[in-house]
């Protein structure tokens, strides 16, 4: 028997390499289709985030009884134009301030606070470049009036680890023996008609205030928690107050409730995830 190999073994031993050597470049093929495909997910992110609608969290009280610590709610980021801030850590890609509107008396909205720029806050607008904001015995004066404040409701609220009584006077227990807090509660009704409850606590210092005068360009802030608040009120000072805020640095309107926690859930207890979650506020809007 001959040992020479016949001309069709000859080419299938040729061809053999070939294949082999094709094999390997499916896998890489595969990896760049998922790198691109990453590559567009995280753009399409960061345009959605930077441009259109992001999500933020309520870490304090200082918007009560509006918002609560452990609310998660969206932001339109489109309402007052877009800047450097409109972007994630503030990338000074936009100068100055592109398609800018101004807010309206009452909006929530969400900005950087001088003097750092590197956190985000949320308030409510009170007043507008060329009003005059003062606090006469609790009360908020615009222009030289007195913004209708209406007693309402106590604004009641379960104690849990996202909320706490800010004194014994405050709390109470129900009858099956939880404990509640009870703040009163009144009605603001700013000139343009926009309505909503503020908490009023005790006569504080912040209750009356020298005249402001907003700058062109500028927001007076407040929060809605009048006694617990370090707004426009107080000086620009890291930790101390926001002063009249920029309107340059606008981040975007509250628009909508996405989800509440009282705190009260644990990663290693799964239903706690469902009990924990106040269903009744979410959807809320603005």
């Amino acid at each position: 028997m001959s040992d020479t190999p016949s001309a069709a073994e000859a080419e299938t031993a040729k061809s053999t390499p070939e294949k082999a050597g094709n094999k390997p470049q499916a896998p890489a093929k595969k990896d760049e289709n998922f790198f691109s495909f990453l590559f567009w997910l995280v753009l399409g992110v960061i345009a959605l985030r930077s441009f259109i609608i992001s999500p933020f969290n309520i870490p304090s009280e200082s918007m009560l009884p509006r918002l609560l610590d452990g609310d998660y709610l969206f932001a339109t980021k489109w309402s007052y134009g877009y800047s450097r801030y409109s972007l994630p850590f503030s990338v000074p890609l936009i100068p100055g301030r592109i398609f800018a509107s101004q807010p309206e008396r009452g909006d929530v909205v969400i900005f950087k606070a001088p003097p750092g720029n590197d956190v985000d806050y949320i308030k409510r607008v009170i007043g507008l470049p060329g009003d005059e904001v003062q606090m006469k015995n609790g009360q908020v004066w615009l222009n030289g009036t007195p913004v209708p404040k209406q007693k309402v409701g106590d604004f009641v609220v379960p104690v849990s680890p996202n909320t706490h009584c800010y004194s014994d006077e405050f709390r109470t227990l129900d009858k099956q023996g939880k404990p509640f807090c009870h703040y009163p509660q009144f009605r603001e009704t700013l000139p343009n008609g926009k309505s909503y409850n503020v908490l009023d606590l005790a006569q504080t210092p912040q209750d009356d205030t020298g005249v402001f005068i907003v700058p062109e360009g500028h927001m007076f802030l407040m929060g809605d928690n009048r006694d617990n608040s370090l707004d426009s009120r107080f000086p620009a000072i890291e930790g101390e107050g926001i002063g009249i805020v920029p309107q340059a640095n606008l981040v975007g309107r509250a628009a909508v409730m996405m989800f509440s926690t009282d705190g009260s859930a644990e990663w290693i207890k799964p239903w706690t995830w469902f009990t924990a979650a106040r269903w009744n506020r979410i959807g809320g809007t603005f």
